[in-house]
């Protein structure tokens, strides 16, 4: 998955009871995998009849009508605001709000001043102000089929009983599979798909694809490395697995593929004494706040000596996409001038 983080322990708090947790997730329920498409199956979300959405596990999640009360991770929130659910989104986890106050990048559109935080770190949860949100749907990533996307593992069976999960996986797919999904989900949940925002974002995205495929036919076979930098390792990710490097490989973009992966093979950890392995034109770095920034490597002369480097071809990368065609337009758009302006260095 994306740079791996340190797990931050939950703080020691006096925690809800399992029967607590059933009475608040009663109103909705999840069946196991029984074959079902995992395409979403609707009647009608905001007008009475029941609600039915097949997730990514293969979990059939049903309920009288569609949930109020949704909880996700903030990259999700945001995206389910793109195809035009907000009033339901009470709460959120994961990177929401900036040392500043201002809104996380993830955040995107999603006001984040009207829904409660549970945690802004990876490894934070707060389960007791999830419980007093009375959720009725809980809904974040699924890179590896083992876990939830910033669901605290050592808490996940508290949280879980809470309410029911939806899980959307968004790795070793390309880009355009997670944001279907999600407008699946959106659309089950009420959004009307055919509304101007959101036919204009998908006809933004497509121009965007275009163009990028454009770039990358022109640039002349320019080598791009998508890499996240810490203090100790730079990380080579691998097109293979992420699923918007996947997608823009399948543009014409040269992505260099890692040949010696770790376990996961979402990338290969390189020493920075071994972080010229790759011959790359273009870097695009991970620009999360958990990863180190262009300003932050100035120091090390591992970093300086690399040739995309010198040559100033450095250009930022959402590690983890919006998977929205609002949230995904710009970083087409973003890599497709990026690659206009470099050249080849070898």
């Amino acid at each position: 998955m994306p740079q791996p983080r340190i797990t931050a322990p939950l703080s020691r708090r006096g925690l809800l009871t399992a029967g607590g947790a059933l009475g608040a997730g009663a109103v909705l329920t999840a069946c196991g995998g029984n074959g079902d498409s995992d395409v979403s199956a609707t009647s009608s979300a905001s007008g009475g009849g029941s609600w039915i959405f097949t997730d990514d596990r293969k979990k059939k999640l049903t309920a009288k009508t569609a949930p109020k009360h949704i909880v996700a991770f903030t990259g999700v929130a945001a995206a389910l605001v793109d195809f035009g659910i907000d009033d339901r989104i009470v709460g959120v986890f994961g990177e929401t709000k900036l040392a500043n106050g201002k809104a996380d990048p993830q955040a995107g559109d999603l006001d984040i001043s009207k829904v409660t935080i549970l945690g802004n770190v990876w490894g934070e949860f707060n389960i007791e102000k999830y419980a007093a949100l009375d959720p009725d749907l809980l809904v974040t990533h699924q890179y590896e089929s083992s876990s939830l996307w910033y669901v605290p593992t050592e808490s996940e069976k508290k949280i879980l009983a809470l309410a029911p999960s939806a899980a959307i996986t968004v790795a070793r797919v390309p880009l355009t599979t997670p944001i279907q999904r999600y407008a699946e989900l959106a659309e089950s949940l009420g959004a009307d798909l055919g509304a101007a925002k959101v036919t204009e974002a998908k006809a933004r995205f497509e121009k965007a694809a275009a163009t990028l495929r454009s770039a990358a036919k022109a640039s002349g076979g320019l080598q791009v490395l998508a890499a996240s930098a810490s203090a100790s390792i730079f990380y080579a990710s691998n097109p293979g697995v992420s699923s918007d490097l996947m997608y823009f490989k399948s543009l014409g973009v040269d992505i260099v593929v890692p040949t010696k992966l770790d376990k996961g093979d979402y990338f290969e950890s390189l020493s920075w004494e071994n972080a010229d392995k790759y011959d790359a034109d273009l870097i695009i770095l991970d620009n999360r706040a958990s990863a180190l920034q262009p300003k932050d490597l100035t120091s090390k002369a591992a970093w300086k000596a690399l040739p995309a480097v010198k040559a100033g071809q450095i250009a930022e990368w959402d590690a983890v996409p919006r998977f929205s065609y609002a949230g995904a337009a710009p970083l087409l758009e973003n890599l497709a001038a990026a690659i206009s302006k470099s050249k080849k260095l070898s």
